[in-house]
């Protein structure tokens, strides 16, 4: 059972990582990409909203970094490899 829920965090981890590279890339809506995108962020949102409620963008300058994108990544690493270890 351990090792379905591993998996299941370790699709979580590959979603979150292509939607942080994906975040990065400028496509039209259409594209299969952008589409690609949204699917991800459908899957992603859930986990990440109470993270952003929680932590504030860290502000540097005119930019604001979303530290709820690491702190989620970072969690589920650990998560991971609890599961992988029982």
């Amino acid at each position: 059972m351990t090792g379905i829920l591993a998996n299941i965090v370790l699709a979580a981890i590959f979603a979150l990582i292509v939607r942080i590279i994906l975040d990065w890339v400028q496509v039209p809506a259409g594209h299969p990409v952008g589409r690609l995108r949204t699917a991800l962020a459908s899957v992603t949102d859930p986990m990440l909203m109470p993270l952003r409620r929680l932590i504030p963008p860290v502000r540097l300058g005119a930019v604001a970094l979303d530290v709820s994108v690491i702190v989620l990544l970072v969690a589920l690493q650990i998560l991971y490899g609890v599961l992988r270890a029982a």
